[in-house]
């Protein structure tokens, strides 16, 4: 509203009035010609206006008691008698109505136009300078309507021009896609005009994650979204589980749920290392096929993890594959064992500086043995190193990237 008004004021005080020339009669003195050039719209100021919603169309902007300068030269020839001087207008009391028709073009991107624009001028004020005195009256009576209507319509002509240079343009600001580093991004895009209430303007987005290499259909529906009735603040913005689903479906799809972890990854005060030692407490066996061979461990998720909304909060039950190798002398890898681990995670999820924000952390986990190269042994020994493992390195990277967060789909300048 503030931007669009100073930008209005100032396209205003730019209008260019063309001159004006036109003959009225005189009662039993015959005709007079006159001439108004060089009219130069110095000004023009509002003071006044105000914002709000026009149900099924959009927006309405009012405007009053807004008033202009204009200033010029004026030439008479009435008979033998000729004059000319300067004059200058004072415009007041100008009242301006302006609807705005909200809507969505194919790339879903919002779109604004003039419904409607009337302007209507309640006073004009002149003084001419010149000879001939007693013609002014008359001379103003004939020139004010045609000056009246011609500023009338260079008011809407104007506004009609601010809409498509100004807020057609900063509208299409809003993102339909946002990138989310070089293999994941958002589709924002509108699934819908914009809805004007008598108390909210209604927008739908899209909301959806997708691979930048390939985009696939995401294999569940949106669920339908409502928000509150409440209207106490000025910006609410409303996701469902399906935002966040496409998210693991996205990074799922493009290959980033996938964590290797290497002895150079473990924290120092972690206190042991990732070889065939070490497990070999755990795995006697490793000790005579891999003797103290350095390891690496593969985390994968065989399907993307879904998030759950519900009255207990925001919960998580992710399935990840655990395959562990010995890294042998030619750098080769020599597969051991495959687990599953699964587990409860709850979710916290924030706004920060434009950017939903969120944080993950683990509950009970259960591991269990998928296939083993190295024969059997007891997965319940490993649980505690696994869940050091899970806690201390793949936890603290995931919130790490969800502390970074996602945009939020805002038009350029706005800060929430």
């Amino acid at each position: 509203h503030q931007h669009g008004i100073a930008f209005l004021e100032k396209e205003l005080a730019q209008l260019k009035l063309r001159d004006m020339s036109g003959d009225f009669r005189i009662r039993h003195m015959g005709k007079v010609h006159y001439e108004l050039s060089e009219l130069d719209l110095h000004s023009f100021h509002l003071p006044y206006s105000r914002i709000s919603l026009v149900p099924n169309t959009g927006l309405q902007v009012s405007i009053s008691n807004a008033f202009a300068e204009v200033d010029g030269d004026w030439r008479v020839k009435f008979y033998f008698m000729r004059d000319h001087g300067s004059f200058d207008f004072k415009v007041e009391n100008v009242y301006i109505k302006i609807n705005l028709r909200l809507g969505s073009d194919a790339e879903g991107k919002p779109t604004i136009e003039t419904a409607d624009c009337s302007t209507r001028i309640s006073k004009v004020r002149v003084h001419f300078s010149g000879k001939l005195g007693w013609l002014y009256n008359l001379f103003y009576n004939a020139v004010e309507p045609t000056f009246r209507r011609i500023l009338e319509d260079k008011v809407c002509e104007t506004v009609a021009r601010s809409v498509r240079r100004e807020l057609q343009p900063y509208a299409r600001t809003l993102p339909v896609t946002a990138r989310i580093g070089d293999k994941v991004g958002i589709d924002y895009s509108l699934v819908a005009s914009p809805t004007a209430t008598a108390q909210s303007l209604d927008t739908g987005l899209k909301g959806e994650f997708f691979s930048l290499a390939q985009r696939s259909a995401v294999p569940f529906p949106p669920l339908a979204l409502a928000l509150p009735p409440d209207h106490n603040r000025m910006v609410y913005f409303g996701a469902s589980s399906y935002f966040f689903n496409t998210a693991a479906f996205a990074y799922h799809a493009a290959g980033v749920l996938v964590f290797e972890i290497t002895d150079a990854k473990i924290p120092k005060e972690a206190d042991f290392h990732l070889n065939t030692t070490t497990f070999s407490a755990f795995i006697p066996q490793l000790e005579e096929m891999y003797p103290d061979m350095p390891m690496k461990i593969r985390l994968s998720a065989p399907s993307a993890p879904f998030l759950n909304i519900g009255p207990e909060g925001l919960t998580l039950r992710p399935v990840v594959d655990i395959q562990a190798y010995a890294i042998l002398p030619s750098s080769k890898l020599a597969p051991l064992f495959l687990l599953s681990l699964t587990g409860n995670v709850s979710a916290v999820i924030n706004v920060k500086s434009g950017h939903i924000v969120g944080s993950l952390q683990v509950g009970r986990m259960k591991l269990s043995l998928k296939h083993s190269d190295v024969g059997t042994f007891q997965v319940r020994m490993l649980q505690s190193i696994m869940n050091i493992y899970a806690s201390s390195i793949l936890l603290p990277r995931l919130n790490e990237r969800l502390a970074e967060g996602f945009p939020l789909p805002l038009p350029d300048r706005i800060q929430l």
